[in-house]
């Protein structure tokens, strides 16, 4: 493992993923008309394809984007692909991207635009072994503290500057890989974590002391939701320049989110089905993994008080406000200055919700409840 011994290493990383990226997606080609007058689109996800995408996986596979007119490309993620990016560059139409990573690349030029919020609050969690002691942000102060860089650790650099900790000085940041071992070999004493993803990893795991899957009490998670710094996350961008200019775009924008809306209504309605869909398509996690995963994925969606999709300026600004004054291990914040109010922008979501409400459907999941899922060892 590397630690923050080379104190650039996460900055680098940073700089790398805001600016041009590692790599980037290979180009599908310039959006056009397709057959039978449909309009070609292409999504740049911001990850591999795994249920935390299922609401866009199901707009495509249940023709909710062709019954707008569309035909979406979906293209995975990955380490190396910066989906903001790929978008500023012209090679997608619309891309998911986390609100301070983009605005971050914004600040630096990209010309992206928001136009939806999907995920109404943070997955990430902060997870110890229990007999760590690790109960508050305060508490990781000494401690070796994991995190994947690439802006995924902007969360917990607010809470420990919350709680009076220097990132640089007063913990041990480590390199942490896309999984928890680092955690379960005990060569770190707080792992980064997806409440849907990374989370599960550790309860499809056996413990060694028992010979069982480890149960959540095992555990303590610091939650960034209840701590209070938590920051937006898979949000929808578009093309600046396009949406301020060209109209067919204006008109496809507005397509392509009623058709991603009616995919996430199904999927929280749909829980099984869904992860079906996501396995259909190709990802390499299990079915219980995937089951869990589509599970959580709709607690952050689900209920959305102002309608699915639509971006809560409270919620924005504490985002932003956060971004100004959290400082990263070499002093460093997120945000230099206050982005411009055109930064994002709700009236394309509005439109789209007036046209799925419109069709009978629940826009806001007020009643929503999530299933319970058992999760197998290793995610089967």
């Amino acid at each position: 493992m590397r630690t923050s011994a080379s104190r650039g290493l996460v900055a680098g990383l940073l700089s790398c993923a805001l600016l041009a990226g590692c790599g980037t997606a290979d180009p599908a080609g310039t959006p056009s008309g397709g057959t039978g007058g449909t309009t070609k689109v292409r999504l740049q996800l911001q990850w591999f394809v795994q249920a935390q995408f299922a609401g866009f996986i199901a707009a495509a596979d249940q023709g909710f984007y062709a019954e707008q007119g569309l035909d979406v490309q979906i293209l995975e993620g990955g380490v190396d692909i910066v989906p903001q990016t790929v978008l500023a560059q012209g090679q997608a139409d619309f891309a998911v991207a986390w609100v301070p990573k983009a605005l971050a690349s914004r600040e630096q030029g990209a010309g992206i635009t928001q136009i939806a919020q999907i995920f109404q609050r943070s997955g990430t969690y902060q997870v110890s072994f229990a007999d760590r002691g690790i109960t508050s942000p305060a508490d990781l102060r000494g401690k070796k503290v994991g995190n994947w860089g690439f802006g995924n650790e902007f969360e917990l650099f607010a809470a420990m500057t919350k709680a009076g900790l220097d990132p640089g000085r007063d913990v041990t940041l480590v390199q942490q890989q896309f999984d928890m071992q680092a955690l379960l070999r005990g060569d770190i004493d707080a792992a980064q974590a997806m409440s849907y993803n990374e989370y599960a990893q550790l309860l499809e795991a056996k413990d060694p002391k028992t010979g069982q899957l480890y149960r959540p009490e095992a555990f303590t998670v610091l939650d960034w939701n209840r701590v209070g710094t938590a920051m937006l996350q898979d949000a929808v961008w578009a093309n600046s320049e396009r949406l301020a200019s060209d109209k067919a775009y204006q008109e496809t924008a507005t397509k392509f989110l009623a058709g991603t809306l009616k995919g996430w209504i199904y999927c929280r309605d749909n829980v099984s089905q869904c992860r079906d869909l996501v396995v259909k398509r190709g990802s390499k996690l299990g079915a219980s993994h995937q089951l869990w995963q589509a599970n959580e994925v709709n607690k952050l969606v689900w209920p959305s008080q102002g309608g699915i999709g639509v971006i809560d300026e409270a919620a924005w600004k504490a985002t932003v406000d956060l971004a100004m004054t959290t400082r990263n291990q070499d002093g460093k914040t997120v945000l230099t200055k206050q982005p411009e109010p055109t930064a994002f922008i709700n009236d394309y979501v509005r439109t789209a919700l007036d046209q799925v409400r419109a069709s009978g459907l629940d826009v806001t999941g007020t009643g929503y409840q999530p299933i319970t899922v058992t999760l197998n060892e290793g995610g089967a």
